[in-house]
C-alpha cells in the first residue's frame, strides 16, 4: 500500500489556500477572511497550530465562509452551468445548496488547476491519500486521479461545522480506525515531518521537495 500526502506532496503549493484565492472572484466578500486563512495556514505549515485551536478559529471561518458562498448569486450562476455537482444533494435542502456551491466551484478551480498536480506522481489503484484538506474539495483531484481511497478532513453537511480534522496525529489515528491495526503503509510520502505519525506507520517514507523524492526511513 502506497500512502501520500497531498498539499505540498503531489499538488504544488496548498489547494485549500489556492481555492479559497479562487473562489474571491466568484464572491469578493470572502475576501474578507484572508488575514484568519492566512493564520491559520502559516501556523499549520510551521508545526506552531494546535489541533483544538486550529477546530476553533478554522471552524468558525470555515462556518461563515460557506453561509457567504451559499448565498452568492455568482456562485449559483456558476452552479447554473453545472448541472452535475460532485456531491449528489436534496433538492430544496439549504445545506446541499452551499455544497453545490462549494462543488462547482471546486470543479471550476480543478478545471484550471489540475496542472499543479506533480509530474513524478503517477497514481496506482490502492493509493491512499491522507490529507488535512476537506473531502469536498480534494475528493474532486482525486476522482480525476482515478483514486478511490482518500482520508480527509469532513464537514458536517447539517450545521456546516468541522466534524473532523485531519490534522497531525489525527491522521495516524482515522487510518487505523479506516484500515485497521494491522495494516501495512509499505510507502508514505509526504513534505513535512509533522506527518510523523505516519511515518511512524510505515516501512519506507520519503521527504518530497518539489519533484525530488529523499528516502527519509
Amino acid at each position: 500500500m502506497r500512502v501520500f500526502d497531498f498539499d505540498g506532496t503531489i499538488y504544488k503549493g496548498e489547494s485549500l489556500f489556492d481555492l479559497y484565492l479562487f473562489s474571491v472572484r466568484y464572491e469578493p466578500r470572502v475576501l474578507k477572511y484572508i488575514a484568519p486563512v492566512a493564520q491559520c495556514g502559516i501556523r499549520y505549515k510551521t508545526g506552531h497550530a494546535e489541533l483544538q485551536t486550529m477546530e476553533r478559529k478554522l471552524g468558525r471561518v470555515i462556518h461563515r465562509y460557506l453561509q457567504d458562498i451559499d448565498a452568492s448569486k455568482r456562485v449559483a450562476r456558476l452552479c447554473g452551468s453545472n448541472p452535475s455537482p460532485t456531491v449528489p444533494s436534496k433538492r430544496g435542502d439549504p445545506v446541499a445548496a452551499s455544497h453545490a456551491g462549494l462543488n462547482a466551484l471546486s470543479e471550476a478551480f480543478w478545471n484550471r488547476k489540475f496542472h499543479k498536480i506533480k509530474a513524478w506522481y503517477q497514481p496506482q489503484p490502492d493509493d491512499v491519500i491522507v490529507t488535512a484538506s476537506f473531502d469536498l474539495t480534494v475528493g474532486d483531484a482525486c476522482r480525476r486521479l482515478g483514486i478511490r481511497h482518500l482520508i480527509a478532513s469532513t464537514i458536517d453537511p447539517e450545521t456546516l461545522e468541522i466534524s473532523h480534522l485531519n490534522f497531525r496525529t489525527n491522521k495516524a489515528k482515522r487510518f487505523r480506525e479506516i484500515y485497521g491495526p494491522d495494516a501495512v503503509i509499505d510507502e508514505f510520502y509526504t513534505d513535512s515531518y509533522h506527518d510523523q505519525s505516519m511515518i511512524d506507520l510505515a516501512r519506507t517514507a520519503y521527504l518530497v521537495k518539489g519533484n525530488r523524492l529523499i528516502r527519509i526511513k
